[in-house]
């Protein structure tokens, strides 16, 4: 059952997420402040949090601040009243999934709703696709999936985390069903551009042969060694 945080002032407003939510299939906490609901939000851990912004006390600003200085991948909708649009705004910028208007609009909930969704499932698929593992001397950057547009930041902050290592050689290990758009191509050879110029030992290896014939094609395999399995790979 997928877990929602419901931060409202106003107990009617909290009976009516509640009646609603639970019918949409969520488990729906509740909290009648701000400060309450931070702490249900440290203990229970929900992906997504619905906050009303003016609130006393803790107001729901300070309520997404908190939270996404926790958890930056929690996914937060605040609630506003009719213009209340600078602090809708200021919400977007502190990185809020999206707001919704009072009085509450089924429809524009629904909406609301299935965004963050999308934006959760998302974050879960870019972790299970891209994630990075140390084995010897060697960083190990495990990609799955695809590579695409959407695959960029999630790359740029693993091989960032991979140079940490201090590592002296890189390997980017593709599944063998893994798979790359034009895009993705294009980010890969930036990436390699730049590591290439930086000094930075940086290998490929896992990909289906159909991939390795197009990385020969577009100039991948002229910048980096490509080889057909991790076992290919020198150890040193």
């Amino acid at each position: 059952m997928k877990k929602i945080l419901i931060i409202d002032d106003e107990k009617p407003t909290l009976d009516m997420f509640r009646l609603l939510l639970s019918a949409h299939g969520y488990d729906v906490l509740t909290a009648e402040n701000g400060r309450e609901g931070i702490e249900v939000f440290e203990r229970e851990r929900p992906p997504l949090v619905i906050t009303d912004i003016k609130m006393p006390g803790m107001d729901g600003i300070e309520v997404l601040r908190l939270i996404k200085g926790s958890n930056p991948k929690a996914e937060v909708i605040v609630i506003t009243g009719h213009g209340d649009m600078d602090l809708a705004i200021k919400a977007l910028n502190l990185d809020a999934t999206d707001f919704i208007n009072k009085p509450i609009q089924r429809r524009y909930l629904e909406q609301a709703l299935r965004r963050a969704g999308e934006r959760i499932e998302f974050h879960r698929n870019s972790e299970k696709q891209i994630y990075l593992e140390v084995r010897g001397e060697i960083a190990v950057i495990h990609l799955r999936g695809g590579l695409t547009s959407s695959s960029e930041s999630s790359l740029l902050k693993v091989f960032q985390d991979a140079e940490k290592t201090g590592k002296p050689k890189i390997l980017l290990l593709f599944d063998q069903d893994a798979s790359v758009n034009g895009a993705g191509i294009s980010i890969l050879t930036q990436l390699l551009l730049d590591a290439r110029r930086y000094g930075q030992n940086v290998e490929i290896a896992g990909l289906s042969e159909n991939y390795r014939t197009v990385f020969k094609m577009v100039g991948i395999a002229n910048l980096v060694k490509v080889y057909e399995t991790f076992e290919d790979v020198p150890k040193n």
